[in-house]
């Protein structure tokens, strides 16, 4: 005994002020409670620490306990005392008034905070050379190629998009990935960490993962190097069966019913369940995924799968929905699943859509059929893409006026689950936007390029792009694009004097980038690579920083770039009153007849199919506000 008190005021001098060592009198309760320990003296505990509470708890190497002395909610209206009960702890620290019981394995090697409950559970332990998913290297589009993503807790659709997209070359692309790689280094706990309130419930196994704030788990089969980033706001839900490992899970989201991760990120308020399947796939901020699989895809925000039947494999999207047994062929069985597609902002496939890659589609289009002949029409926004044999048809802008289109275009700024403070990811739901307009303005011009070089033909094939057009849908396409440009510029336009000296920044070869959801001038993205590259931004929060200030700016872009296109419109290089007023009473036109078609292809439905008719009012209503 004496040489026990020894070690306990050797110990006391070692720990916080706020722990002390167990006295002779709470061993004894202790182990009268059935607890044992390889040397008690290596436990510590809060100053008001009481025995009492700990049952049949073993106890080994460095254990740091807080106190229990109150009841905490296990569900609605469902009080328990907190507490120890049937567990083995290794080298672990408890934070105050948590309940644990039944650790059918043991706790080893993990810091858990206040108020935390652990029940029902195999194996809880951090392991040597642990990385809780962080500085994970996963090869994203190229299924084969090199790892172009790493992987860490606050990875946003920017960052994953400036690695896989815009950095232009393996210089810029290492620069980048160094700086993630130190941020990484700079960040990452030693061992496993259990956050404030997190519930951790019939699950049989979590090795080396980091679980924050408020998550909750419940019924997983194995978590393994990964981390759940939640937050008292928005918090992570794990579910019953959930296979998940070498991933990041991001505040708000929730992985149920059986999905199984590998190499994955599932980012702000994403949704993955229903047994859905992805490996080496990133998902970003409000994507929902049900039954189907994905592989090397990135799915920008507001991606959707519901189907059992769908694969994304090899593709890039974003505000996109797959229609049932959707499947994209990223190998040609020749030189490997190497090949990759990109399908912009608004895209949609149809049920039983088949596209075979490589292949890009313009945004807001729709595929149907099976698509074979890698066509690319990205200048051809709001297009139907359609696959008969071995030809794609393109019917361009004609998904400019569908319910469908409007529907999408409206509800996307609603649907945005996450706080409104701290989200990470930018997502600009704007559809008016530049990007969109400067294709749209593309596509018009060749439309009409190929209508004069083939002025008697019933159809223009552009072999460049591997499509076909009718001559028909050429002219009806045409139209539909002059009206998209003149909303655009009645929208930007407020004042003949506003942004004369600066929309010379903008010219017919200015292009946009769209990075996972921020829209800006592509010269700003080469911009940011020479400041990474020239060590002037050299921090991740450096990084985005820097993108958080180029959205801030997109009004001025947009502005700027609808006063250029009205100076070319009219070949001068000043505004006029009258010709601001030409210009705004074009826009109102034709968005009066865009709204007249939406509402006409809504009533086209509502014939064609039984469609109440309180629904269809309602539908109308909404046009005319």
């Amino acid at each position: 005994l004496k040489s026990l008190e020894l070690k306990h005021a050797k110990l006391k001098k070692e720990k916080f002020n706020t722990m002390r060592s167990l006295t002779i009198d709470e061993i004894t309760i202790l182990e009268k409670n059935r607890c044992q320990a390889d040397d008690w003296t290596r436990i510590s505990v809060a100053e008001d620490f009481s025995p009492e509470t700990l049952y049949s708890v073993c106890f080994y190497g460095e254990v740091s306990l807080g106190v229990f002395d109150k009841q905490i909610m296990v569900e609605d209206g469902f009080l328990r005392h907190t507490g120890i009960r049937n567990a083995t702890l290794r080298d672990v620290s408890i934070g105050d008034n948590c309940l644990i019981e039944n650790i059918g394995n043991y706790i080893s090697r993990y810091d858990i905070a206040e108020e935390t409950i652990i029940t029902n559970v195999g194996t809880i332990a951090t392991t040597d050379g642990a990385t809780f998913g962080q500085g994970n290297r996963v090869a994203v589009l190229n299924e084969a190629g090199k790892p172009n993503v790493l992987l860490y807790d606050s990875l946003t659709s920017q960052m994953a998009s400036l690695m896989t997209r815009y950095a232009e070359t393996d210089v810029e692309r290492n620069a980048i990935m160094d700086i993630v790689a130190k941020h990484v280094a700079e960040h990452l706990p030693k061992r496993g960490t259990i956050g404030y309130r997190v519930k951790i419930t019939n699950t049989r196994e979590i090795v080396n993962t980091i679980v924050d704030d408020e998550c909750e788990i419940n019924g997983a089969s194995s978590i393994s190097e990964t981390t759940l980033k939640g937050s008292q706001e928005a918090s992570v839900f794990i579910g019953h069966d959930v296979i998940c490992e070498n991933s990041i899970v991001q505040p708000g989201a929730s992985v149920v019913e059986g999905a199984k991760l590998s190499n994955c990120l599932v980012g702000e308020a994403c949704h993955i369940g229903r047994g859905f399947s992805a490996e080496s796939s990133l998902f970003f901020a409000n994507s929902h995924m049900d039954n189907g699989e994905a592989c090397a895809a990135v799915c920008g925000p507001f991606s959707a799968s519901h189907h059992k039947a769908s694969l994304l494999i090899g593709v890039e999207m974003s505000f996109y929905n797959a229609g049932s047994a959707t499947n994209f062929s990223n190998h040609a069985y020749k030189m490997g699943p190497i090949h990759q597609g990109n399908l912009m902002r608004g895209a949609k496939t149809a049920s039983g859509a088949h596209l075979l890659l490589p292949a890009n589609i313009g945004p807001f289009s729709m595929c149907m059929g099976k698509i074979q002949s890698h066509p690319d029409t990205t200048l051809f926004p709001f297009s139907y893409v359609i696959g008969e044999g071995r030809e794609t048809w393109l019917v361009p802008a004609i998904n400019l006026a569908t319910a469908g289109t409007w529907r999408d275009i409206n509800k996307w700024p609603k649907r945005d689950k996450r706080p409104a403070d701290g989200r990470k990811s930018i997502v600009n739901t704007d559809w008016l936007n530049p990007m969109v307009v400067k294709l749209a303005l593309a596509g018009k011009d060749l439309l009409e390029k190929g209508l004069n070089e083939h002025p008697s033909a019933d159809t223009i094939t552009f072999d460049d792009f591997h499509i076909t057009v009718k001559r028909t849908s050429a002219q009806r396409g045409m139209k539909l694009y002059e009206d998209f440009v003149m909303m655009f510029l009645a929208e930007n336009l407020d004042d003949v004097s506003v942004l004369e000296d600066e929309s010379d920044i903008f010219n017919h070869e200015c292009s946009w980038a769209d990075m996972g959801g921020l829209i800006i001038p592509l010269y700003e993205v080469s911009d940011l690579c020479n400041n990474i590259l020239s060590g002037r931004i050299n921090t991740l929060e450096g990084i985005e920083q820097r993108m958080a200030q180029l959205h801030s700016n997109y009004s001025f872009y947009k502005k700027a770039f609808a006063h250029h296109i009205a100076l070319c419109i009219f070949d001068t290089d000043y505004l006029t009153a009258d010709q601001l007023a030409t210009l705004k009473a074009k826009g109102k036109d034709a968005k009066e007849r865009w709204l007249e078609a939406i509402k006409c292809d809504a009533e086209k439905e509502s014939k064609f199919c039984y469609v109440p008719e309180e629904t269809y009012c309602n539908f109308v209503k909404l046009l005319d506000i």
